[in-house]
């Protein structure tokens, strides 16, 4: 069973790891989404086998026990911005790696272009650049939820959260920013 005070494992391995298409897709993916090597990659399908083996789970029991639960677990993969709210199982099943890739801090400041790269949102990341709800936030596989997105900027503490920043000057991100709450 082993000591609760030790980290276990929290990813499965590959059955075949070395599966030549495999390896290729792994790369591309590592490479798409500035993984820093492949356990983030297995942490995140090994996350999504376990989200649908409970949907899996889901559809054997009764009519009755069964609503109730998928409801919970929709709302809940809902709150993380997997599915949309008014889900079905088969949303869950549908669900791939890249959804939960794209969930992630480091690829969502990149994609909102608050950085010029995915290298360079992970080095904010670590280096404490980044707050949500006024928290600095280290991790860069931490899932952006539905709620946070509103809340996500620079740290206040930082010297990226003043608009005069060479950085924020040149991503033109006030600008886009701007743009995007005119277009509400």
């Amino acid at each position: 069973m082993g000591d609760p005070k030790k980290k276990h494992k929290t990813y499965n391995t590959p059955k075949r790891p070395y599966d030549a298409d495999a390896l290729e897709e792994e790369l591309r993916t590592i490479g798409v989404y500035g993984l820093r090597n492949k356990r983030e990659l297995w942490k995140a399908h090994t996350e999504l086998s376990h989200m649908r083996g409970r949907a899996r789970d889901l559809l054997s029991l009764g009519a009755a026990e069964r609503d109730r639960k998928e409801k919970e677990l929709i709302h809940k993969l809902y709150k993380r911005g997997l599915v949309i709210e008014n889900g079905r199982l088969e949303d869950v099943l549908t669900l791939s790696v890249e959804n939960l890739l794209e969930r992630r801090l480091q690829t969502y400041i990149f994609r909102r272009g608050m950085v010029s790269s995915l290298f360079q949102s992970r080095q904010l990341i670590a280096h404490g650049h980044i707050a949500i709800n006024g928290r600095k936030v280290t991790s860069p596989s931490y899932q952006v939820k539905i709620d946070d997105e509103e809340t996500l900027d620079y740290a206040l503490f930082s010297p990226y959260h003043n608009p005069e920043h060479p950085l924020r000057r040149a991503l033109g991100v006030e600008e886009a920013l701007a743009e995007e709450g005119t277009a509400r």
